[in-house]
Parts: C-alpha cells; structure tokens; sequence
C-alpha cells in the first residue's frame, strides 16, 4: 500500500506574521513522517475562516491528500475559527476521533476539553484538527497513530470490512 499522502496546515495569526516560530506544524510534520506518511504539503495560515476553508477544500478537491491534519485556532478565544472552518468543508463527520483526542488528553490536563477540535471527511481527505501546543500535538499524535491508517485504507476502499463483524 502507498504511504499516507498528508498536509500540515498550522493556523496562527502571529506564526502567519512571521512574529511567532512556528514549533507545532514542523513537529506535527515531523510525527506524521516517523509514522510512515509522506508531508506533501505544509502551510501556516491566519485565523481568517475563508482562509481556512479555502486551504482545506484545495487539499482535498485539488492536491486530493489523504490526510489533513491541523493544528492551532481550536479554543475558545474568538479568533479560534479552525473548527467552524472544518464544519463547512467536510462531508462527513467522525465525532470518535475528537472525542478521543479529547478523553486521552484529560488523562494528562483537564484543559483539554477546551478544545473544540472536530474531524470529518471531505471527499477522500480525512481532516482532524489539533490544538497548537507543540505538547498537545505530540499527545495527539500519539493517540492518532495506530488509528490513522486503517481510517485511510477505509477511506480508500481497502479492508473495509472488520474482522468479527457480522
């Protein structure tokens, strides 16, 4: 099977300023590798929704990746838009993934039910968001590996049907 074609997609007004260092996208980029997936595509992109949005649908409709993943802009602040973003360009949800980003990183800080990240699928592209701590991102990913790429073989129609199931 082909390795994971993935985008890292940083959302920041200040990393996209050039007023911050961007730590999560380049570590998220970096676990996605140690993972097995390729990084086509790597971006940092300004709290803006439509910016958000465009970016997502050119991912998936136009590069057509596997994977999104984002990182940033999913609290409570007002700017933090990357959820509402990911709403209007996905097709269909998967709730079970934010879910249990959220439940495993309780375990570790109760603040991580302040993020309102969201995944769902558009198209063929799988899009999760992250929260932008570089700490949150590790944790996640961590979470996410042994996850992701039987969700993608789904995706691609492969091993679609699991073992026991009637």
């Amino acid at each position: 099977m082909r390795p994971i074609q993935a985008a890292v997609l940083t959302v920041s007004d200040k990393g996209y300023a050039g007023e911050r260092e961007d730590l999560s996208g380049p570590l998220l980029s970096e676990l996605l590798q140690q993972m097995g997936a390729e990084v086509v595509h790597y971006a940092i992109v300004p709290d803006e929704r439509a910016e958000i949005e465009r970016t997502l649908v050119w991912l998936a409709d136009e590069v057509r990746v596997d994977l999104v993943i984002t990182t940033g802009g999913t609290g409570p602040a007002p700017r933090d838009v990357t959820p509402e973003a990911t709403q209007a360009v996905i097709e269909r949800g998967m709730p079970g993934l934010a879910e249990v980003l959220r439940f495993e990183g309780y375990r570790r800080t109760p603040l991580a039910v302040v993020s309102r990240g969201i995944a769902g699928i558009r198209r063929q592209t799988l899009i999760v968001n992250l929260p932008g701590n570089p700490r949150a991102v590790r944790e996640g990913m961590e979470v996410l590996s042994p996850i992701l790429p039987h969700a993608i073989q789904m995706l691609r129609g492969v091993h679609t049907e699991h073992e026991g199931s009637v």
